[in-house]
């Protein structure tokens, strides 16, 4: 089923039917989601269309296939992510990409009704091309510029979503806001267009927890449940994590439950023997849990902090 609205789905477990939105605000973030979505296409046999403002056209491949390890990329690439040319997806006509200007102002000005009908135009030849289905991903900020007609961007967002929720559509979109051009008023009236968010794939979930990428700052996210049962595998992706120099942040947040065996987990967390280097911010602690982390004198330790939540 698509994702329902207030929710988000990584982008690994999108369907076809799903029209999301991506609010991001690192390129690492928008990268991670925008490589996997492409690539996961072309392998289910789904012709990918990326519509290009912010990244010129002629450098998508080249962007989405950058090597992991800059400044705000957390943790190794995922398996599935080596080997993948997206250069040559794009050569075999798998992965299109067409600016922003041809693909909404083919008329001299920006018309929802027009921009939907090229966009059923182009679901359609994809089918008949022999494609299972198609993913359609576009870069809005385009509707920034001022150009004629963009003042209807949020409609357009609207009539597209009806038409997502009202049509079996063998499509899937994503469209990308970057959180530093929009103001939140902007974003929430944007996000009502859409069935829900995507986020980037999980680094693990297994029900009891979840662990997600964070950007800004870069880190991971802990969702339910830190334990003698699911620490061993949290220990593997946390390890992977803390692999590069650098500040870490944990956002704890969503975690619900943590016994001693997390606790030792989470002081461990830092990995002094990248040394002076290497810091850890513990973030969204409750109050029992931070004082635990104080006791353990994790705190003692150089480049280490723990912040509680609030509210």
């Amino acid at each position: 089923m698509p994702a329902e609205t207030g929710h988000s789905k990584s982008v690994g477990s999108m369907e076809l039917g799903d029209h999301l939105c991506l609010f991001f605000d690192s390129d690492a973030e928008r990268r991670s989601v925008m490589a996997a979505y492409v690539r996961d296409g072309v392998r289910a046999n789904h012709k990918v269309i990326y519509i290009s403002d912010a990244v010129p056209a002629r450098d998508v491949a080249a962007w989405l296939g950058g090597g992991d390890g800059g400044p705000d990329t957390v943790g190794p690439p995922r398996e599935d992510d080596t080997g993948f040319d997206f250069a040559a997806a794009m050569d075999a006509g798998h992965f299109v990409v067409r600016t922003a200007e041809e693909t909404f102002l083919a008329s001299g000005r920006f018309d929802p009704d027009e921009s939907l009908a090229l966009m059923a135009t182009e679901i359609d030849l994809a089918l008949v091309q022999g494609y299972s289905g198609v993913r359609i991903a576009g870069e809005a900020r385009f509707s920034l510029r001022r150009w004629p007609g963009t003042e209807r961007h949020g409609d357009f967002e609207r009539m597209l979503d009806q038409v997502f929720m009202t049509t079996d559509l063998k499509a899937m979109a994503i469209c990308q806001f970057d959180r530093r051009w929009f103001d939140e008023a902007r974003l929430a009236e944007l996000e009502a267009g859409h069935m829900g968010r995507v986020r980037a794939n999980d680094h693990y979930d297994d029900g009891a927890l979840r662990i997600t990428p964070t950007f800004t700052p870069p880190g991971a996210a802990l969702t339910g449940v830190l334990d003698a049962e699911t620490g061993p595998a949290a220990e593997k992706v946390l390890a992977s994590v803390a692999s590069t120099a650098g500040l870490l942040c944990l956002d704890l947040h969503g975690l619900t439950r943590c016994d001693d065996a997390g606790l030792r987990l989470l002081a461990d967390a830092d990995n002094p023997g990248l040394g002076l280097g290497r810091g850890l911010l513990l973030r969204g602690a409750d109050p029992e849990l931070a004082g635990r982390l104080r006791e353990s004198g994790l705190l003692a330790r150089s480049g280490v902090s723990v912040e509680e939540r609030t509210g």
